[in-house]
């Protein structure tokens, strides 16, 4: 039977033991072993804490948002045998996909907000800077960079997937080296998908390890700067974090325990409402995904009283018609549980429950070509806690599996007095449409609610249900679900992060932060800021521009074109008794009057305003005063740009407005959107000619079969076919792959060397020469470029078929043809 290996200090360890064996929990037939026997967990721990460490931290956060990305995309492209895998946990196909699509898009949506929102830098500088002397001489911020340690992630067995990359999502981002040590239950899932993470290269050595079965003593070895994130049983949790060696060395704990959540009708949702149809639907799945093996199913079913029989004969007759059993019969909705160890404690925790409350509903016993000796199946059971004021015990007592428990309450206080003796949850639901019920009871509730989800007929197309959690929100609960708090967007990687107080003068703020802080030293040059690439501006870049002088007029024509007639700017006779001596400038019009004196009127990098943040008016601005604007470059963020948008990134500008006398009026910061430096040649004709001045007859080919004229007359063939002679008849690529291919010529990624031409066959040799030479060839190239500039000038909506790229309009054309030459070019060595 395969023996599982482990990967530590770089390399695939096999356990020395005879380890744990593994289940089929559908059939019972042994899938592998875990064995972690004769691991050095001290080596594997400095090993993350030396090699993990320097690597992913040199890193920036920008960066590794992308590697996130590169590797949700390969572990996407191999997702078939992940489902084999799977089924074998006792996982339906809709229960695999929240683990494994599910734990691939939470990679993908923490790389969406690295290169949003994190800067390309391995620190992360947080919040506002702080002036803490009276002249701004002296300043103070905060900047994160990661904990020097490693992480050691526990997961449970529910899901093998999502569980790992959850964690790992936060871990990686923030750039500190983790060590996965998943449950031994479908821990071969695990491995499967872990195995493609390291043979996908994207990852730096040492970033990640994996402990396939037993932790052994590993946490022994755990020290000050090191993280250890928990999920499991509460009981479990609470002895881990008591460890001396958790507890002594300060080391940052992280617990995500089962709670018993739940779910309240609401008053108003009675029999024939699409509430309560929503309900019984949300308590169904709620009860079955996954079997019910899952932190954030619902455990308490929590119903007005005079709807307890309405809502236990409409649930019984929901889970009647799921059918459980093989998770690959399509006919199956609930699979198994993990295995028959885990059977044996739901049946011990139902006997607990059976004691003090009644089992109204046994589910069918019937299953889909499985059956019960072998694979580890339970029949959903639901009781009824008549008193749930009184008996506790449906407050006490999880079982983890199809097991959930119906209760009454009175009004909107019982409500969330019921849902509160959780003594802490991850989730609690309100099913309603009465605002009023839903405020009460929300906010009364919260206190003991990681997450509160509220359903009712106006979002329930679009929710995503009770029982997921997602990256952008907080995934953790107080109490007993062991106040940890996971994911929730970019807080999720403060865990993770080091806090630090950064005191000093403007100047040494800028260079520690990379962010221009007021008072800092401006660089002045001849090249207006505007006309410089993304790549080419630096942080201190600045412009002083020239006065203004404000005007009566320019104050009456403001008002007239914004419709802004506040009397402070109209009416001087209504001034006594405020902050104005005579009618004054409005805000708005100092604003767009800096606007004025500092862009570029001339066609540039720039490509749009992006927004504005922080815009504050310190003094008033009268007819006659003269402003002076100084624009300096504040921060650079790098930016992922999709689809047919220019490869750019944002630059802040810090906007600073004085008056004649040196005082500032106006201060705010402005973003644009700044194009990246193209990789590609301009299509100039005097620029490509001067290129090919340096190519001759005997130019040597850095790869490839062309001769200098067949490349030549190759990229003229191109250029004519742009212009429709002659028009090309088809399109080689798939209608479904076109728009991929279209959005591909906007990106900055040069063409593949090793591309076939679609329109030749395998051994089809190039186009026959029509040029008696490569002198001739060169000209010809040259006058139907030239043709080609005029032509789109003449016809800027025209559209012509490529045979790769399909119908191309001007824009579309142009940057085919940049990436088309730059690639031949290169390819004979002339740029």
């Amino acid at each position: 039977m395969e023996k599982l290996k482990n990967y530590i200090y770089g390399e695939w360890v096999e356990g020395t033991g005879n380890g744990v064996p593994l289940y089929n929990a559908v059939t019972g037939e042994q899938v592998a072993v875990s064995d972690t026997e004769g691991l050095n967990f001290e080596q594997a721990l400095d090993y993350g804490r030396t090699v993990g460490y320097k690597n992913l931290s040199s890193m920036t956060f920008y960066d590794r948002g992308e590697m996130l990305k590169k590797v949700a995309l390969y572990l996407l492209e191999r997702k078939k045998k992940y489902y084999e895998l799977s089924y074998k946990t006792g996982a339906t196909h809709a229960d695999s996909w929240v683990d494994i699509e599910g734990g691939f898009g939470t990679f993908f949506t923490y790389s969406g907000l690295a290169k949003r929102m994190l800067p390309n830098t391995p620190f992360w500088v947080d919040g506002e800077t702080q002036k803490i002397s009276a002249n701004g001489t002296f300043l103070g911020t905060h900047i994160l960079t990661p904990s020097e340690g490693v992480s050691i992630q526990i997961n449970a067995y529910n899901f093998p997937v999502w569980g790992m990359l959850e964690k790992l999502s936060t871990s990686l981002l923030a750039g500190v080296p983790s060590i996965v040590k998943p449950s031994p239950y479908g821990s071969y899932l695990t491995n499967a998908v872990f195995q493609d993470m390291i043979e996908s290269g994207v990852l730096p050595e040492g970033a990640l390890q994996l402990v396939c079965g037993e932790p052994g003593n590993i946490l022994d070895y755990v020290q000050d700067g090191d993280s250890v994130l928990f999920t499991g049983s509460a009981h479990t949790g609470r002895k881990l974090k008591s460890m001396p060696s958790i507890a002594g060395n300060a080391v940052r704990f992280n617990m995500e325990a089962d709670s018993l959540n739940c779910s309240i009708l609401g008053l108003d949702a009675k029999p024939g409402t699409p509430e309560f149809d929503l309900f019984i639907k949300e308590v169904r799945n709620e009860m079955t995904t996954k079997a019910g093996q899952k932190c954030t199913a619902i455990r308490r079913i929590i119903v007005p009283e005079h709807l307890i029989g309405d809502v236990q004969n409409a649930l019984s007759k929901a889970l009647d018609q799921t059918k459980i059993g093989n998770p690959l019969s399509r006919e199956t909705r609930m699979g198994s549980l993990v295995g028959k160890q885990q059977y044996d404690e739901v049946v011990r925790k139902v006997n607990i429950l059976k004691s003090e409350t009644e089992l109204v509903y046994d589910g069918k016993h019937e299953l889909v070509d499985a059956d019960y000796d072998n694979g580890a199946f339970m029949s959903p059971k639901l009781f009824l806690n008549d008193k749930p004021f009184e008996k506790n015990i449906s407050h006490d007592v999880e079982a983890f599996g199809p097991v959930s428990t119906l209760m009454p309450y009175k009004d909107a206080e019982e409500a969330a007095a019921l849902a509160k003796r959780g003594k802490g949850s991850l989730v609690g639901s309100i099913i309603s449409h009465d605002e009023t019920f839903i405020a009460e009871t929300s906010w009364k509730m919260a206190s003991q609610h990681g997450r509160i989800f509220v359903l009712n007929r106006d979002n329930a197309k679009e929710s995503t249900g009770h029982g997921s959690p997602l990256p952008t929100l907080m995934h953790g609960g107080p109490g007993r679900a062991g106040g940890g708090e996971e994911m929730g967007g970019l807080n999720g990687l403060h865990f993770f992060l080091q806090k630090t107080a950064i005191q000093g003068s403007p100047d040494v703020l800028k260079a520690i932060t990379k962010v221009y802080q007021q008072g800092a030293e401006k660089k002045f040059s001849d090249k207006h800021p505007f006309q410089k690439y993304f790549e080419e501006v630096e942080v201190g870049d600045s412009l002083e521009t020239a006065g203004r002088t404000v005007t009566d007029a320019d104050i009456v024509n403001f008002s007239n074109v914004s419709w802004d007639h506040f009397y402070a700017h109209t009416d001087a006779t209504s001034l006594t008794g405020t902050i104005f001596d005579k009618t004054v400038a409005h805000g708005y019009f100092i604003l767009s009057a800096a606007a004025g004196l500092f862009v570029s009127g001339k066609k540039g990098p720039v490509i749009a305003n992006y927004g504005l943040e922080n815009c504050s008016f310190f003094k008033p601005v009268y007819a006659g005063d003269t402003i002076t604007v100084y624009l300096t470059a504040k921060e650079k963020i790098n930016r992922g740009v999709k689809g047919r948008n220019i490869p750019s990134g944002v630059v802040k500008w810090l906007v600073e407005v004085v008056n004649q006398r040196d005082e500032i009026v106006c201060v705010a910061t402005i973003l644009t959107l700044v194009a990246k430096q193209s990789p590609f040649i301009d299509l100039n004709v005097k620029n490509v000619q001067k290129i090919l001045g340096g190519l001759t007859e005997s130019a040597p080919t850095n790869w490839g079969k062309m001769s200098p004229q067949q490349m030549i007359e190759h990229l003229e063939h191109g250029v004519l076919v742009s212009l429709g002679e002659p028009e090309a008849d088809k399109c080689f690529t798939p209608e479904e792959q076109l728009e991929k291919w279209q959005d591909s010529l906007y990106n900055h990624r040069k063409m593949p060397k090793d591309f076939p031409a679609p329109f030749l066959a395998e051994d089809e040799t190039l186009l026959e020469l029509k040029h008696k030479n490569l002198d001739a060839a060169k000209q010809s190239f040259l006058d139907n470029l030239q043709r080609f500039t005029v032509y789109y000038r003449e016809n800027p909506q025209a559209e012509h078929m490529n045979f790769v790229f399909g119908k191309l309009n001007k824009e579309m054309w142009e940057l085919m043809h940049k990436k088309h030459f730059t690639h031949h070019f290169e390819q004979f060595g002339l740029i």
